[in-house]
């Protein structure tokens, strides 16, 4: 039977350890994805920031696992993943759904852990209090590839083999479930810096959408915008490592005023 550490450990994937960073870049993959999804972003940040790509259950190696249904028990599972990493500074960059569940976690970390979280960047994603009635965990398969498609998050050849569709739809329609079923509990604003980035194109995030995040940090807050969809950090890849370069040196110099208060 696996300890309680190797539990936790199965959610978490270090692509290009590093002893010598002084920031540690939490990614937070997209509904539907994994952790491999952030191997290029580690490759590129390494050796100055090390990157923790988070393996949800019920995917790639972790297949054979139940798939989760809800924000609460990702959050969970994602929380006590980080308590062996109680050392370092960290730094949450969530795409999509990922977004989401680094601004949950964000929220509980600050409450157990003051001061640790350095930053936190969501990508691809409205705020939490920018309600729409999405609906598509309840269309049927054909509809919600239709939606991936539209998306543009995987590769249309991969959703033309059935074998592929058939693996990865359960946890691609347990993430729809547990994103569209969220609901934002009010609760203190983050003490550390939110910045957002967006692709111009994204038909998933609306600028007042995106504004709406100033709402939740007392800190600094940044919007970022950069030519594509709801994928452009894969169209802008070049830009967008750049940008968070730049972003996380902002960090680790400490949180600023947030600049309306």
């Amino acid at each position: 039977m696996a300890d309680s550490h190797e539990l936790r450990q199965r959610w978490i994937r270090r692509f290009h350890p590093s002893q010598d960073s002084d920031v540690t870049v939490v990614c937070f993959p997209h509904a539907g994805g994994s952790a491999s999804y952030f191997l290029p972003v580690s490759a590129r940040l390494a050796p100055r920031a090390e990157v923790l790509a988070l393996q949800y259950p019920g995917r790639q190696d972790r297949r054979n696992e139940p798939a989760l249904t809800s924000v609460d028990a990702l959050v969970d599972g994602i929380t006590d993943a980080l308590r062996d990493y109680a050392d370092r500074p960290l730094v949450f960059f969530g795409h999509s759904m990922g977004g989401t569940l680094a601004f949950e976690t964000a929220r509980r970390l600050e409450a157990e852990s003051p001061g640790r979280l350095l930053g936190l960047v969501v990508s691809g994603r409205r705020s939490p209090t920018s309600v729409r009635e999405d609906k598509v965990h309840l269309m049927d398969d054909a509809g919600l590839l239709a939606q991936i498609r539209k998306l543009e998050g995987t590769a249309s050849a991969l959703l033309d083999d059935e074998d592929v569709v058939q693996m990865i739809m359960p946890a691609l329609r347990a993430d729809y479930t547990a994103v569209e079923r969220y609901a934002y509990r009010p609760g203190p604003e983050l003490n550390c810096p939110l910045y957002v980035y967006t692709g111009d194109a994204d038909p998933q995030v609306r600028e007042d959408e995106a504004k709406g995040w100033a709402e939740h940090t007392r800190a600094d807050f940044r919007i970022r915008t950069f030519t594509g969809g709801h994928f452009y950090l894969a169209e802008r890849s070049e830009q967008v490592i750049a940008a968070l370069r730049e972003d996380l040196t902002r960090f680790r110099q400490g949180p600023r005023s947030h600049p309306e208060r």
